[in-house]
């Protein structure tokens, strides 16, 4: 290339697209905190971590739109018409624990969940409640707080190097992600499973020796500007260890992790068809090539019209994907080593609406925990008769994300410094796990 036509390059454009060939980082959501001062954690309390701590990965099942309690796992049998419905509730293999219809399959697995019906939020809204759920903080104009999994990310020790540590597969774009964090903690967005990664290999009309004078050209466009910024802003260090990763990561059989083809046909059956149920095969791949977080979201879950009918084209989805995920789990050992999350933003209210629907209920809804080290067949808290309000022990988010890095291992209380200097935890203020979940 001529001196004269690399001058004329639009340095931003060729980045961005580079970037896309290299597992699709984009400027987007990392180019915006560049300039951010470097984050710094405090000495940890090695009293908070949970040294028996069985759990290494995460699998973060998310339904989003408020996922009903009384129609999922808080059934109330008894209850007026008005607020139980025509539905019924079933019996599981745990001793004395109901769910609803919707969920047989989950009903042969109960054995293995933990139930949390004490849910409790003070976000009402869905994009408050979602960000309050994943972040245990709510929302300023001034900052983004770390997801749950951008914890995790900064920090567990990453497992494989070769692979990004935090994984989100279906999720939106309104993520916090990694939050005010380093970019290198971002999550790597999936769009669809079965797509796999997209732009993770060289394009069919691109030669090896073509692709590599594409990465010398982006060092010889960012020499000035990592040679004036690099060395004082470790987030622009960051940015530039990303391009490496991507470009590792293209050359490793970790891509592998990607690809569902190499699944069977069983497995596929086993899992089903849905986008989500796909979402959970990609994430049980994902974590055994040692990724440390995944997120899969589920959505559709508003229902302020025809609650019933809606369960009974939606839950099925939910009941296949996590029944399978679970049972894949613990037949190819990976159980107790990875805790299995379903949260909500908050749940829906008990009595029905004159259109059969069930309005926002931040004052009351259930989550779930399996796997990695809680108490399966297990109860924690309880809402009244009607589902209405939580009656013994209430729990809300900061308790629960506070559990999941108990669950790791993790400092869960430790503080990192944004970049106004204020320190922030996974725990958040106030938060502490509840010990009760766990064997």
């Amino acid at each position: 290339m001529s001196a004269n036509k690399l001058d004329t390059l639009n340095r931003r454009d060729f980045l961005s697209n580079t970037a896309r060939t290299c597992f699709g980082v984009t400027l987007g959501g990392s180019i915006a905190s560049l300039f951010n001062t470097p984050a710094f954690a405090d000495g940890a309390d090695p009293n908070l971590i949970n040294k028996a701590a069985k759990a290494k990965h995460v699998i973060y099942l998310y339904m989003s739109g408020g996922m009903t309690h009384l129609d999922t796992f808080d059934p109330k049998p008894d209850a007026a018409a008005e607020i139980h419905g025509d539905k019924k509730a079933i019996k599981t293999n745990a001793d004395g624990v109901q769910l609803s219809q919707y969920l047989p399959n989950l009903a042969r697995h109960a054995d293995k969940l933990c139930i949390i019906r004490s849910m409790n939020t003070t976000q009402g809204a869905h994009a408050p409640g979602r960000y309050f759920m994943r972040t245990g903080y709510t929302p300023r104009a001034s900052i983004t707080h770390p997801s749950t999994g951008g914890w995790v990310n900064k920090l567990a020790e990453p497992i494989n190097k070769t692979i990004p540590g935090f994984i989100t597969v279906n999720c939106g774009s309104g993520h916090p992600g990694a939050g005010f964090l380093e970019p290198n903690y971002q999550p790597l967005p999936i769009g669809n499973a079965l797509a796999g990664l997209q732009n993770s290999r060289i394009s069919k009309n691109t030669t090896l020796h073509n692709f590599h004078q594409q990465l010398s050209l982006r060092e010889e466009l960012d020499h000035d500007f990592d040679a004036k910024f690099a060395p004082g802003y470790k987030d622009v260090r960051a940015y530039n260890e990303m391009y490496k990763a991507a470009v590792k990561l293209m050359r490793s059989k970790d891509l592998e992790a990607f690809d569902l083809s190499k699944e069977s046909p069983t497995t596929h059956k086993l899992y089903g068809s849905s986008k989500f149920s796909k979402g959970c095969l990609l994430a049980r791949r994902l974590v055994e090539h040692g990724v440390r977080f995944v997120e899969v979201e589920l959505g559709g879950f508003d229902w302020h019209n025809d609650v019933f009918g809606q369960a009974g084209e939606k839950l099925p989805m939910l009941d296949q994907g996590f029944s399978a995920l679970l049972e894949d789990l613990k037949v190819k050992g990976l159980l107790d080593s990875t805790l299995v999350v379903l949260a909500t933003e908050f749940g829906r209210s008990p009595k029905l609406t004159p259109e059969g629907g069930r309005n926002h209920f931040p004052k009351a809804f259930s989550c779930i925990m399996a796997g990695g080290g809680v108490k399966g067949g297990h109860v924690h808290g309880k809402t009244d008769a009607t589902g209405s309000t939580v009656i013994e022990g209430k729990v809300d988010a900061r308790d629960f994300n506070a559990s999941i890095g108990y669950a790791l291992g993790l400092d869960y209380d430790k503080a990192i410094h944004s970049a106004s200097k204020r320190p922030f935890k996974m725990s958040t203020k106030d938060g502490k796990p509840i010990l009760d979940l766990f064997a």
